[in-house]
């Protein structure tokens, strides 16, 4: 990359004053105030889609209040509400009439909005791709600009024209990974000048955009060449969808097996109860929250110890005392290390009358990893932890639901190493 060349485009892009680096993001004093309101506006979508008050179209829905905060943002955000507009004939985009997609759109905000790492938004990006949800592509990105002004560039059709013509690539519209091509060809941008324009990636989005609608022109002799860069964010960006696509089937693996566990408590007879941060987590449709307890009943009256406890995947209580029957961790692929503190945890605050049942529910492929762990004598257990295997879980689960009198249920498919 020649960036003698880039450094005399963006002085001149900084010096212009009418450049939407001096009209918007410098001298527009409202710029700072809509990162607030919009942020507002987002938990607001986010609420009304948790509460089922969100309506099958956009007019008149929360989301416009937040795009048209958007489109308000001078000319980089021209076109930010087109995507949006419900399109009765083409069904798109698919998250108004298909409630799955819906609560999906409202966990992935929710996701972004609460995330403290680049590694994470781009995840949840590819975790969204990857659902194929109709219509609902990179113009996203304006909503996440605002949430995440150092990690997410602005978009929209003008932007993209000028990154094309300033580095001869071909960005595509309406794709997810072309976007997040040309996020790193934008940030390896600004990372590489002598000094960035700014932090904030509306700047150097700003200079593109300036660029695609032919205030800046960019001759063919100035283009900055990225086609190996582009070659190898490529590659970085496959491996990433790859690892982001495993997760994302873990997730689902874990999500099924806390469910059944749930549902199997429940139709046994206990109250049952999530994890305290997975209460919003649903399966098939079926939210947790709608068969769970409300509350953790008081296990400790050390808060940390009581807050441990309740990062318990799926706790199982009797109906009458809140007697503690049974308490499981599900281990898909995290660290069974942690899962096992945790349960001991709840027997040793249980006290020494306390007969609670510990189960690690774990994929086959865990069993020797599982029973090297309980039988290490660094655990000083009050219990014994007993140990489940998915496939066996999940081939008993309608009998258990059937016939399941009590926890001793289980006991046909626990094992005790």
């Amino acid at each position: 990359m020649d960036i003698e060349k880039i450094e005399g485009i963006v002085k001149d892009y900084q010096n212009d004053p009418e450049s939407v680096y001096n009209t918007w993001f410098i001298n527009d004093k409202t710029r700072m105030k809509a990162f607030g309101a919009i942020r507002r506006g987002v938990i607001n979508v986010i609420d009304d889609i948790k509460n089922g008050e969100f309506p099958n179209d956009y007019k008149g829905s929360s989301l416009e209040n937040v795009i048209s905060a958007i489109t308000e943002q001078k000319q980089v955000f021209e076109g930010a509400s087109h995507p949006f507009y419900w399109k009765p004939k083409l069904r798109i985009p698919d998250i108004y009439e298909n409630q799955e997609n819906k609560r999906y759109f409202g966990q992935f905000l929710e996701a972004c909005l609460n995330a403290k790492t680049e590694k994470k938004v781009i995840d949840e990006i590819l975790a969204l791709d990857s659902r194929n949800i109709k219509g609902l592509g990179p113009a996203v990105a304006n909503i996440l600009y605002f949430l995440h002004p150092t990690i997410i560039p602005p978009f929209n059709t003008a932007i993209v024209k000028g990154y094309n013509l300033l580095f001869d690539e071909k960005i595509k519209l309406g794709k997810w990974k072309e976007y997040l091509l040309m996020r790193q060809g934008i940030i390896s941008l600004n990372n590489r000048t002598k000094m960035k324009i700014s932090t904030d990636l509306g700047a150097i989005t700003g200079m593109l955009y300036d660029i695609g609608v032919a205030k800046i022109i960019i001759d063919s002799n100035v283009q900055l060449r990225l086609e190996k860069d582009r070659k190898a964010r490529e590659r970085a960006l496959k491996k990433r969808s790859q690892d982001v696509q495993r997760d994302k089937e873990e997730s689902t693996e874990h999500t099924k097996i806390q469910y059944f566990l749930l549902n199997a408590g429940r139709s046994i007879g206990y109250d049952v109860i999530p994890a305290v941060n997975d209460k919003s987590r649903s399966y098939n449709g079926q939210s947790f929250s709608q068969i769970s307890l409300k509350k953790l009943p008081q296990i400790s009256e050390n808060p940390q110890i009581q807050k441990t406890i309740s990062l318990i995947d799926v706790m199982w209580l009797e109906k009458s005392s809140n007697k503690m029957v049974a308490a499981f961790e599900v281990e898909s692929s995290t660290t069974i290390h942690s899962g096992i503190l945790r349960l001991n945890q709840l027997a040793v605050s249980l006290g020494d009358t306390n007969d609670v049942k510990l189960y690690i529910v774990i994929p086959d492929k865990r069993e020797k990893e599982v029973i090297t762990k309980i039988k290490d004598p660094a655990f000083r257990l009050k219990n014994k932890i007993h140990y489940i295997k998915f496939s066996e879980f999940c081939d008993h689960y309608d009998s258990i639901c059937k016939l399941g009198q009590n926890r001793s249920i289980l006991d046909g498919i626990a094992k005790c190493p």
